[in-house]
């Protein structure tokens, strides 16, 4: 675990877009955020990957 300012995490959000084209780069709750690296062969299969982390009670950030 590591802490961070919103601003901050905000900036590394925006390195982590550039690193997936294509997929999932980040989810988040309530005061937890875990960077991801799920890249999508399909828009089908980002959208069930998508569809899984918000049924969850996630936020999902990616890239199309």
């Amino acid at each position: 675990m590591y802490g961070m300012s919103r601003k901050e995490y905000q900036k590394l959000l925006e390195v982590a877009s550039e690193q997936v084209p294509f997929g999932i780069y980040a989810v988040e709750k309530t005061g937890y955020a875990e960077l991801r690296c799920d890249r999508c062969k399909s828009v089908t299969q980002l959208k069930a990957l998508t569809r899984q982390f918000k049924s969850q009670g996630f936020k999902v950030h990616s890239n199309r």
